[in-house]
């Protein structure tokens, strides 16, 4: 065995917090970090010439589509006024975020339950049974344990035998869940993959926190991608154009490590316990640079959607419809100003359920799909972006 002399994990390093790890630059949060690693810089390496000025890792895949999608929401509604007995004001909840009403999960539901709802949905919009999907992904920050993972958890409850596995990129989760069905399809690895992205954020922010807690909800989404598939032979040519066209025509994705303080749960890992000093403090919710994440949302959806368009060849005035996800509609309405997006083009639902981390595009996808906004053939343009600090973004013709 070999032991790596790096000074990346010198063990200076590998004593940083949530606290000391916050960029230098915190009041400019959107501008890419002083740190030579940082994933904003420009790539070193075996990288192409032609991305070494993206902000993140560019890809495509053809020849995929989104077959069905689901979703699921709990039954309680909390409305801001429900919080005005926690100090929460609900005009300057609505003025500052745009939310109204958020989702709150039982105390006996747990994330896999609501992927299992969203789960059956999809399946019934697809005419599948459970016993078809050949790989489950779940996109999730809020497990139902440490081990064993939510996508096992949500395989047994459907009774399938797909194999299982869950990925944490926070409110990013559910593009980097689906670029990675994306790329088991791509590969001929898998036909039928089900993807869920969910998260029970309520179990993650402090009641005490006014500015914090009113933002988040729970809830779940699904979709199942497929390959593109000829049809009927006298199709052909037209199905084999369509084939080329399909599919995720481009995407990015990037992390910003440096910026993980920003949105951070201190405590409950191998870096710091949940010890009873550590609940007492309240370390096991999540901390929040709102100021800073704000401006770094924006920034970086206005940076990864102009790179993403232009490496697919694709001007903002064709896309029917964007879907990003619903953390702060000030987030949203400052995001896709800079591109000349109607606001019409803008599919939004925060109002009703705050912000659901990774299930915010599935479910908002969903909405759009049962209220006839995504027709087949048409160009999507979704963007996740959250806590890492990470992004997504990615172009698709539905």
């Amino acid at each position: 065995m070999t032991q790596s002399n790096s000074p990346d994990r010198s063990a200076n390093e590998n004593q940083a917090t949530c606290e000391s790890s916050k960029p230098t630059n915190m009041a400019d949060a959107e501008t890419p970090c002083a740190d030579a690693r940082c994933a904003s810089k420009p790539a070193a390496g075996p990288t192409p010439k032609t991305e070494r000025n993206y902000r993140g890792r560019m890809g495509k895949v053809a020849g995929v589509r989104v077959a069905a999608t689901g979703s699921y929401v709990p039954e309680q509604i909390v409305t801001n006024e429900d919080l005005a007995a926690l100090g929460c004001d609900s005009e300057w909840i609505v003025r500052r975020t745009g939310i109204r009403e958020r989702r709150r999960a039982a105390e006996d539901q747990a994330t896999s339950d609501m992927c299992y709802q969203a789960a059956l949905r999809c399946l019934s919009a697809a005419n599948m049974d459970a016993s078809e999907i050949d790989l489950i992904i779940v996109a999730t920050m809020t497990p139902d344990y440490p081990t064993p993972s939510t996508a096992c958890q949500l395989q047994r409850m459907l009774g399938s035998v797909a194999p299982a596995m869950d990925v944490n990129a926070a409110c990013a989760g559910f593009t980097y869940a689906m670029i990675t069905a994306a790329q088991f399809i791509g590969m001929g690895n898998s036909r039928r993959v089900l993807v869920v992205g969910a998260d029970m954020m309520s179990r993650t922010v402090n009641p005490e926190d006014v500015k914090t807690y009113p933002l988040f909800g729970d809830g779940a989404g699904a979709v199942i991608m497929t390959p593109v598939e000829t049809s009927d032979a006298s199709e052909e040519a037209d199905s084999a154009h369509r084939l080329h066209e399909q599919g995720l025509l481009s995407y990015q994705l990037g992390s910003e490590g440096c910026g993980g303080a920003m949105l951070c749960i201190p405590a409950g890992g191998t870096r710091r316990a949940l010890t009873p000093e550590a609940f007492a403090e309240g370390a096991q919710y999540m901390t929040m640079d709102g100021r800073g994440v704000f401006k770094w949302a924006v920034r970086v959806f206005d940076e990864s959607a102009k790179q993403v368009l232009q490496h697919a060849g694709v001007t903002s005035d064709q896309l029917s419809l964007v879907v990003l996800h619903q953390a702060n509609q000030r987030i949203i309405d400052s995001a896709v100003a800079d591109l000349d997006i109607a606001p019409k083009d803008v599919f939004v639902n925060l109002d009703r359920y705050g912000n659901t981390s990774a299930a915010s595009i599935p479910l908002a996808l969903d909405e759009a799909v049962q209220a006839g906004r995504i027709q087949r053939g048409e160009l999507v343009l979704l963007c996740g972006f959250g806590a890492g600090l990470a992004w997504g973004t990615a172009l698709l013709r539905w």
